[in-house]
């Protein structure tokens, strides 16, 4: 699941030995080797201006449109074809935000600290290498060809923990929807977020039940303590949950163990084999 983090979408593309542990295999395989990887990008424009300085926006913050543009400091017009053309590519994918509109109907007043809100989508990339270069990789890359790594291992150490996240929270949604297809499917799945918070899962099921997701790739056991605050985020929101379903990469203390039911799923590492069948 790790390396799939780092290094899914380019199997086919890069020989990789994945019988060492991560940090060995950024150390002693991509380092010294970092224009074969840059080789594999394609199309091999992405590593030019506009597009690098615009997915080096995308994978080092929340993700958000206009987050994205302002970090990149690409005017939206321009933002838009861009992200056009890598959404058409395949390289990336825009996540449409769930959250009710401000207005009801047009003539509808919206309170005054609301009036510079605006509701955006969020833009992901399909493949998490693709991520992982463009967001810890690409911004050292002329430092590292030239064997200068310090900058770009501190940003690794301090950020990997991140990056492999978000890849266990796709599977973890891919884990969940395969959860309930057979007697209750989802029809509307993904993240959630809206002006009070964000959320790694909401689901909603055929039969109308809200399922509310928590994902945590820490090194370890989640407390109920987690719960309480999700609770307290999906009451911020106005969410009426119906379940809970919490992710664990290092699995549960024994106090939410003796609270799992029909109420509240718990999901560790071991359960995602069911998406290798």
């Amino acid at each position: 699941m790790e390396f799939f983090a780092f290094f899914g979408g380019i199997e086919w593309s890069v020989e990789i030995d994945f019988f060492d542990d991560l940090d060995e295999v950024v150390l002693h395989q991509v380092l010294p080797n970092v224009e074969t990887f840059a080789a594999a990008i394609s199309p091999s424009y992405l590593l030019e201006e506009p597009y690098r300085k615009l997915l080096i926006a995308i994978a080092r913050g929340d993700g958000k449109l206009l987050n994205v543009f302002r970090r990149a400091r690409i005017n939206e017009a321009a933002g838009g074809e861009l992200l056009s053309e890598l959404v058409d590519l395949g390289i990336l994918l825009l996540e449409p935000s769930r959250e009710a509109p401000l207005k009801e109907h047009p003539k509808q007043k919206v309170k005054k600290h609301l009036r510079n809100y605006r509701i955006q989508p969020k833009v992901r990339f399909r493949a998490p290498f693709l991520r992982f270069w463009f967001g810890f990789v690409e911004p050292y890359r002329r430092d590292i060809a030239q064997g200068k790594t310090g900058a770009f291992l501190e940003n690794f150490r301090q950020h990997q923990d991140r990056c492999a996240s978000l890849s266990f929270e796709q599977l973890s949604a891919d884990l969940l929807s395969d959860y309930f297809r057979e007697h209750d499917p989802l029809l509307s799945e993904g993240s959630y977020w809206d002006r009070h918070s964000e959320f790694d899962l909401l689901g909603i099921s055929h039969s109308g039940k809200v399922i509310l997701g928590e994902c945590k790739y820490k090194g370890r056991k989640i407390c109920k303590n987690e719960l309480n605050k999700l609770k307290e985020k999906a009451l911020h929101s106005g969410i009426s949950v119906d379940i809970y379903a919490l992710f664990s990469k290092n699995g549960f203390s024994n106090e939410l163990i003796y609270s799992r039911g029909e109420k509240l799923l718990l999901f560790e590492v071991e359960d995602f084999r069911r998406l290798l069948g």
